[in-house]
């Protein structure tokens, strides 16, 4: 996995008017926290955070930050990320330490691959647990999971402990939680005409009532 190193500075000063300050300087205020340790306030570039945030392992990212001035270096991620509610762009940033030796939490996107035999034959894809939670080193972090959906078929479906993980990788979560399935489509368009027919028969006793 690519490390990004960037270079940030401490925060001298904290509240609204300093970090409308650090905006005017094109920066934005992060704190670091985690590993037991007092967080930290410093800023950070927002383009170099959208960037990572952009980049294909996104916010799991593993970050080597060092402080301006000194040979001070950590392993972040980020945590946490806000935005404007208007403008969306980045006001703040919430980065986690980590230690390249010790599993961290982490939360990774499915991504499902192939066509399932089910959608050929005019089946509908439910694509229902779009990401899970994995434990691994950071620098195992995987940008995404690939899972394969090809072999399913109508009313078939794909469980969390069915999918084929790498063994740097321990799950989190319901074994039984369904990830994605394939429903029939005819089924889904037969309850429509039902209930259209069902209509009018509920509505004729309550026309005869008002008369």
């Amino acid at each position: 996995m690519t490390q990004e190193i960037i270079q940030v500075a401490l925060r001298e000063s904290i509240g609204k008017a300093a970090s409308k300050g650090l905006r005017k300087q094109g920066m934005i205020p992060a704190v670091i926290y985690g590993l037991n340790e007092p967080p930290v306030a410093i800023a950070i570039s927002p383009k170099t955070v959208a960037r990572i945030i952009a980049s294909d392992t996104g916010m799991n990212s593993l970050i080597h930050l060092q402080r301006e001035g000194t040979e001070i270096k950590r392993h972040v991620i980020i945590k946490d990320v806000q935005r404007d509610p208007v403008t969306r762009r980045l006001v703040h940033v919430d980065l986690m330490r980590v230690d390249p030796d010790h599993k961290v939490k982490v939360k990774v996107r499915i991504v499902l691959k192939g066509t399932p035999i089910g959608v050929k034959e005019g089946g509908l894809l439910d694509f229902t647990h779009r990401e899970i939670e994995v434990e691994c080193l950071p620098s195992f972090i995987p940008a995404h999971i690939d899972v394969n959906v090809d072999h399913l078929k109508v009313g078939e479906s794909l469980r969390l402990d069915q999918l084929n993980l790498d063994s740097h990788l321990t799950v989190h979560g319901d074994a039984h939680n369904v990830i994605c399935c394939v429903v029939g489509k005819k089924a889904e368009e037969e309850v429509a005409p039902e209930a259209a027919a069902a209509a009018p028969a509920a509505a004729a006793p309550a026309a005869k009532a008002k008369k």
